[in-house]
C-alpha cells in the first residue's frame, strides 16, 4: 500500500503546467492524486499511469469535495497547477455551502484573496499547499539575455516603463502584463489572461495605424510577479502560444522576471522566439 509520504495531491488548472507537474512528482517517485476541474482541466490528464495517477473529476465550486478526495487518499501536501480562468471564478461556478462561506467572507473579491482563503482552509484541514514551482525548478527563467537578439534601447525604454507600470498594477491583483509602445501602455491585464491583453494591444496598435498614429507599430510585453509573489498560486508563466500570440500581434520584445516566471515550454520559447525575431530580456 501506497504510504502517505509518496504521494502528493494536485489541484488541475488549464494548460500544460498540470501535465509537467504530475510527470516531476512521478519521476521522484511520487504517487499523484489528481483533483481535474471539470471547467478547466485537459481530459488528457486521465491518461497516464492508472497505478500511481489517481484522477477525481469535480467543478471549480466543490471545494468540500476536494478536501474529503484527498482525505481519502491519505494526501497531505498539494500543489495548485495551471490557469483557472479569473472570469470563470466569479460567474459560471456553483459553490457548494464551503466555498459559497468562503466568498461570503472575502473583503476583496480577487484571485489572491480566494485562494489564499482557499489554502486556509486546507491548511485547517490538515493539507499544504506547496510552492507549485517546486518540482520544476529548471523551468524557471533566469537572469540576462535568453534570445539571440537583445532588446533596442528604445525596447528597453518599454521594458523600464512597463515594470514600473505592471507592478504598481499587480500589488492590486488587476493583472501582471502590460503592453507598452514607445513608452506609451496600450492595454493592461484584467481578467481576459495574457494572450488576450496582448492580442487586443495589436488590434489597438491596428486601429491606430489605419489613423496615421505617431506611435510605433511595435510593441513591448512586460509581465511580472506580484510584489510580494506567493509561489504556492498565480506563478507568471510564458509558452510557445505566448510567442506566437506576441508574433501575430506585432510584439517584438518580452520581458519577464527572473526566479518567479515558469518558461512551461523550456528551450522551444527561446527557439520560437529566435524564429520571429523576438527578444526576451530576463531581470
Amino acid at each position: 500500500m501506497t504510504t502517505t509520504s509518496e504521494r502528493i495531491g494536485l489541484i488541475a488548472g488549464n494548460g500544460r503546467f498540470p501535465f509537467l507537474v504530475r510527470d516531476a512528482a512521478l519521476a521522484r517517485g511520487l504517487d499523484v492524486v489528481v483533483a481535474a476541474i471539470t471547467e478547466e482541466t485537459d481530459e488528457t490528464i486521465s491518461h497516464s499511469d492508472a497505478n500511481r495517477v489517481h484522477v477525481h473529476w469535480m467543478s471549480l465550486g466543490e471545494l468540500s469535495k476536494l478536501i474529503e478526495t484527498f482525505k481519502k487518499e491519505n494526501v497531505t501536501r498539494a500543489v495548485m497547477a495551471g490557469q483557472v480562468k479569473h472570469k470563470q471564478i466569479f460567474s459560471s461556478i456553483r459553490p457548494d455551502w464551503r466555498l459559497a462561506k468562503l466568498l461570503l467572507s472575502l473583503g476583496t473579491r480577487n484571485t489572491d484573496s480566494l485562494i489564499g482563503a482557499v489554502a486556509k482552509v486546507l491548511a485547517d484541514e490538515g493539507i499544504t499547499l506547496m510552492n507549485s514551482t517546486e518540482l520544476l525548478e529548471p523551468l524557471l527563467a533566469k537572469p540576462g539575455v535568453l534570445t539571440s537578439r537583445a532588446p533596442s534601447e528604445a525596447e528597453m525604454a518599454n521594458v523600464r516603463y512597463g515594470r514600473d507600470v505592471a507592478r504598481h498594477l499587480s500589488q492590486y491583483d488587476i493583472g501582471q502584463t502590460v503592453v507598452i509602445a514607445e513608452a506609451a501602455c496600450v492595454a493592461v491585464e484584467a481578467m481576459e489572461g495574457t494572450d488576450a491583453t496582448i492580442r487586443r494591444a495589436g488590434e489597438i496598435m491596428a486601429a491606430l495605424q489605419g489613423d496615421a498614429s505617431t506611435l510605433s507599430r511595435e510593441l513591448t510585453v512586460v509581465k511580472v510577479a506580484k510584489p510580494n509573489q506567493d509561489m504556492r498560486f498565480d506563478v507568471p508563466v510564458i509558452g510557445v502560444a505566448t510567442i506566437e500570440t506576441m508574433h501575430a500581434a506585432g510584439a517584438t520584445c518580452l520581458a519577464i522576471d527572473a526566479g518567479k516566471t515558469l518558461l512551461i515550454d523550456g528551450d522551444p520559447i527561446v527557439q520560437q522566439a529566435n524564429a520571429h525575431g523576438i527578444a526576451i530580456v530576463v531581470d
